[in-house]
């Protein structure tokens, strides 16, 4: 739903405007106060200002200026007295969108905003598609020519075309998101926004706000409508990141969207209606969680239409110098000499089981090239646990025989604890996984340990 501010001192416009397109299908906010409205602009999700050209305070051209700052493509449109033409001409030129006269005739007025919404969206498009070009989320940047890739990308061909919810799982790493991106922008819908929300990353509220949006004064600090990912994504697709990890009174509210592709945001009572194609990814065994009742089964249908299994790093070592190569050109950027790896390097990098898949396997090429000075990575480049210089801890080096047990071990599980989420960028259910522990004893750990995140 597209929504559009009207600013005019005198109250009488605000309703009949609002009486004139609100029945347009348009979420219409009013303002009376300039100022105010401007604070709207900075905070509010907008698609069309409409203002007046003369107001008390602050000006409709001063509006205009202090947009055009905010956002150089949000279309304004300004409303003049009939005797102050000279003033819209001015105002075209400080790149207002069109302008109106008073009285306006009706028609006039629809055609107007119709145009200046096509506009905007096509401006929006045009920005979205650009992005996705310069990222090349195509098939030629999943990096990979294995026999599980190869099902990876026959997969991909296959469900693009179609408007199928597609479940992606696969371990952390692995690159579930790229495979939704490759799968949006080789859809009908490339043209259109990919939205994503990580569902692991949230708590319940903030989460069902990002999804459905919010009025303002839902809760406390809401302070302006927010439109959520279901609202931005209309049109395109939306890929919902570690969907496992939903509440269970969540998973209501998105089967039922999914079911009537409408909701209401928090704090409202507006039926919004959105077309929306839903790409999920979980490193969850789901149909273990359907079976323990953890999740809904409607809704794991609802969302395993199609099924993606990306393969572990593990499953295709044969991709690894492709990858390699890829991360070396990434991220010696700013060296202009060529970078090698030594043969023991080789080696190490496919003995390694790569537990953090891709991710890890990134990290550590990252990591390679930074230390690297003389063009040659080799195994003192590579962490330890990779380049397998050190077999085993060294107790008597590190810990004193005489160090307390109970004391010792919890500052070791502190650390490695620390560690994980470090590596995980703070996601809790990820690092749970490298820990092999699950994600309530891992928040039950970092509350012991004073860890926040």
């Amino acid at each position: 739903m597209e929504t559009i501010l009207i600013v005019d001192d005198e109250k009488n416009y605000l309703v009949i405007l609002e009486a004139l397109l609100a029945p347009q299908g348009y979420e219409i906010i009013t303002e009376d106060n300039a100022v105010n409205a401007l604070r709207l602009i900075r905070e509010a999700d907008l698609d069309l200002i409409i203002t007046d050209m003369r107001m008390p305070g602050m000006s409709g051209m001063e509006l205009l200026e202090e947009t055009k700052k905010i956002d150089p493509e949000l279309p304004v449109i300004m409303m003049t007295a009939y005797g102050t033409i000279e003033k819209a001409v001015e105002a075209m030129k400080k790149r207002a969108y069109d302008y109106i006269t008073k009285p306006f005739r009706n028609e006039e007025l629809k055609l107007t905003v119709k145009k200046a919404l096509e506009f905007y969206r096509l401006k929006k498009e045009n920005r979205l598609l650009s992005d996705a070009l310069s990222d090349r989320y195509k098939y030629g940047n999943i990096i990979g020519k294995s026999q599980p890739m190869l099902k990876v990308y026959e997969m991909i061909g296959k469900v693009a075309p179609s408007k199928a919810s597609v479940m992606i799982t696969g371990p952390s790493g692995t690159g579930k998101e790229l495979i939704a991106k490759a799968i949006h922008y080789n859809s009908p819908r490339k043209n259109r926004p990919f939205i994503s929300i990580n569902c692991g990353a949230l708590t319940e509220t903030l989460l069902e706000s990002e999804l459905f949006g919010h009025e303002r004064g839902a809760f406390t600090g809401a302070v302006t409508m927010k439109k959520g990912r279901f609202e931005l994504a209309d049109g395109g697709t939306l890929f919902l990141d570690e969907v496992g990890e939903m509440s269970p009174s969540l998973q209501v509210k998105l089967l039922r969207v999914l079911q009537e592709m409408e909701f209401e945001r928090v704090g409202g009572t507006k039926t919004i209606k959105v077309d929306v194609r839903i790409l999920a990814a979980s490193n969850r065994r789901l149909k273990e969680d359907v079976d323990k009742g953890i999740f809904r089964e409607d809704l794991f249908y609802r969302l395993n239409v199609v099924h993606i299994e990306v393969p572990q790093l593990k499953e295709r070592v044969e991709d690894i110098p492709f990858l390699v190569a890829h991360f070396v050109e990434k991220f010696r950027s700013s060296k202009k000499k060529k970078i090698e790896l030594a043969p023991d390097v080789w080696k190490a990098l496919y003995s390694y089981p790569w537990p953090g898949n891709i991710r890890e396997l990134e990290n550590t090429i990252e990591r390679a090239v930074v230390l690297d000075s003389g063009g040659l990575i080799g195994l003192e480049d590579l962490p330890e646990e990779i380049s397998g210089r050190q077999e085993e801890l060294e107790i008597d080096r590190f810990i004193p025989l005489e160090a307390p047990l109970q004391k010792t071990l919890e500052q070791i599980e502190e650390s490695l604890i620390r560690r994980a989420l470090k590596q995980c960028n703070n996601v809790q259910s990820h690092a749970a996984e490298t820990l092999s522990i699950t994600k309530s004893l891992i928040q039950h750990k970092m509350k012991k340990y004073n860890i926040a995140v």
